[in-house]
């Protein structure tokens, strides 16, 4: 099954989420459960808890994870999801409601919470970062930096804050870069030229990308003829200079040393991507907590 949707983003694959929730309950539960809750909270009590946003502005992600985590621990716990994904909510908003056993409830709490606040980090940063290129071609994507086990989720919660997936990982584009670049080199000139054809020829389903340090390599990935080519730490100045040298022959990406304040100059430069490891390596997770009420 494709983890991509109509659009080329990534979507949940369950697959991989449920593995992951299961890893996640179990580092939590072990083989014993949740003592404290065993121990002090009656079996018989009902509970109503709400999933409530603590932050000033926040993008919803990651509400139907939450949702499969407490239904993994208490099939019975009834999830009642009150905005959509990709909502903008502001603090005070009520974001879920749970309903049935409180044990399951205050079992499934924290895992349930660590998933939902990461994501929401995540998709609020990559709405920031969008919003901030309104009204410009320049697109932002994410990248590999992403939390090993997460890629999936991340990625998802990329695209439900409003900016675009990369390549998902390295099974889906070629990407020469400067690693790849210097090995290729040990054969003598033309390492770029000589990469590119040899990616061609054994996946020629594939799109290229060529990661470049100087708009000498900038030169040559476009006369290779790839379909993208990455502009690897450059002030704006060069950036300029090799969107006119390459001339519309390939897409361009803007790529390291990428803030905020920044994005704005970038797309007045009009190259057509601007890629930022920021969007999923070093977000802040929402401040979002877990109410419960005890139905008396």
């Amino acid at each position: 099954m494709s983890i991509l949707d109509d659009d080329g983003l990534c979507a949940i694959d369950w697959g991989r989420a449920d593995h992951l929730i299961e890893l996640a309950l179990n580092e939590d539960l072990d083989m014993t459960g949740d003592a404290t809750t065993l121990s002090v909270v009656p079996e018989y009590a009902e509970s109503r808890a709400v999933l409530l946003c603590k932050e000033k502005e926040m993008i919803v992600a990651g509400l139907p994870i939450a949702e499969r985590v407490f239904r993994l621990v208490d099939p019975v716990l009834e999830f009642d999801a009150r905005v959509e994904e990709g909502e903008l909510c502001h603090y005070g908003d009520i974001l879920a409601v749970i309903k049935g056993p409180a044990r399951g409830i205050l079992t499934a709490e924290r895992t349930a919470l660590n998933f939902l606040q990461r994501l929401c980090g995540v998709a609020t940063t990559s709405y920031r970062y969008a919003k901030e290129l309104e009204g410009y071609k320049t697109v932002v994507l994410d990248t590999r930096k992403t939390t090993p086990g997460y890629r999936n989720l991340e990625k998802y919660a990329v695209a439900v804050g409003g900016a675009t997936n990369h390549r998902i990982g390295l099974y889906d584009r070629i990407m020469i870069k400067d690693n790849h670049r210097e090995l290729a080199a040990l054969e003598g000139d033309g390492a770029i030229a000589r990469a590119v054809e040899r990616a061609r020829k054994a996946y020629p389903s594939l799109e290229i990308e060529v990661e470049a340090d100087c708009l000498d390599e900038v030169a040559q990935a476009a006369e290779a003829g790839v379909e993208y080519i990455m502009l690897d730490n450059m002030d704006n100045e060069t950036m300029k200079k090799a969107v006119e040298i390459v001339a519309g022959r390939s897409k361009l990406e803007a790529s390291g040393g990428i803030t905020l304040e920044r994005l704005k100059s970038i797309g007045e430069i009009g190259v057509d991507f601007v890629s930022s490891g920021a969007l999923t390596h070093s977000v802040k997770a929402a401040d979002i907590s877990l109410d419960i009420e005890v139905e008396k």
